[in-house]
């Protein structure tokens, strides 16, 4: 899924390879796939999108926006865009493609689920776009700690660390795929009571939300997801499915998994903090 490493990652990649480029023609749905959600007038993409010039390509949070002149096209989720030079290696399978004058394209084909955005410049009012593109990146100088600690919800209920920062798009980006070295980086289970948090708690999670992320930025994603080019990540997981039964590299504790809030969490019982 695309996280914040990796719509920052492409989007630098899509803005360098595609500004510029005119598009010939699209294509919608060429692949049937039930969890491929298109948001405005899919009859009007064509008018939308063909013949417009590429300007800029940017990111917000976990969504990459790309714009023309008079429109835009944002994909999230599963929606992992992949650009191709040589027509013989073209995918025959996907859910977009964005064919360009110059006998280049850029193909989608959705993982497990993805969302697609094209709307004129301006028109898109999604709320999870807006909320994306309001809210303070924690790649900014902006992202404080005052900051942080102002999106824990007020009212006193159980929340667990994973709750607190993968949901409610409270950190647009953030979520179950950077959410493991986070935590992990931290000293703080997944399954962490947050009422319990004490000042050091608090300070920890900050620094490491702030120190993986960029981390995992300027490597290029992680090593579980790939470029725009189809490379993985130049950032090593330390809990993920490549590290799952290693020894955790602080203890040497194996590396485990479990299902928890209806996704896969990894851990080291040891390093962190359950309770």
């Amino acid at each position: 899924m695309l996280e914040l490493p990796e719509s920052y990652t492409i989007s630098k990649q899509m803005d360098q390879t595609l500004t510029g480029k005119i598009i010939s023609y699209i294509e919608i749905l060429h692949t049937p796939h039930n969890l491929a959600f298109f948001f405005g007038e899919k009859e009007k993409f064509a008018d939308y999108l063909e013949g417009e010039i590429i300007t800029c390509t940017s990111y917000h949070g976990g969504m990459i926006e790309m714009d023309t002149e008079n429109s835009m096209i944002v994909f999230a989720d599963g929606a992992y865009p992949r650009y191709y030079e040589d027509k013989k290696k073209f995918p025959k399978n996907h859910q977009m493609a964005i064919y360009f004058d110059d006998e280049t394209a850029v193909f989608v084909s959705v993982q497990i689920c993805g969302f697609f955005f094209v709307f004129p410049q301006g028109e898109c009012r999604n709320e999870y776009y807006v909320s994306a593109c309001s809210k303070i990146s924690p790649l900014s100088d902006e992202f404080s700690y005052e900051y942080f600690k102002s999106l824990y919800p007020a009212e006193d209920k159980k929340l667990s660390a994973k709750a607190f920062l993968a949901t409610k798009q409270r950190i647009p980006g953030l979520g179950n795929g950077v959410l493991q070295d986070i935590l992990w980086d931290a000293g703080i289970d997944p399954r962490f009571d947050m009422r319990k948090a004490v000042e050091s708690d608090w300070r920890a999670l900050y620094t490491s939300v702030r120190k993986i992320l960029k981390e995992m930025c300027e490597h290029g994603g992680r090593d579980t997801e790939r470029s725009l080019f189809g490379n993985k990540g130049g950032y090593i997981t330390q809990l993920s499915k490549n590290s799952l039964g290693e020894p955790c590299i602080k203890c040497g504790h194996e590396i485990r998994k479990a299902n928890y809030m209806g996704g896969t969490i990894y851990y080291c019982e040891n390093c962190q903090r359950k309770s």
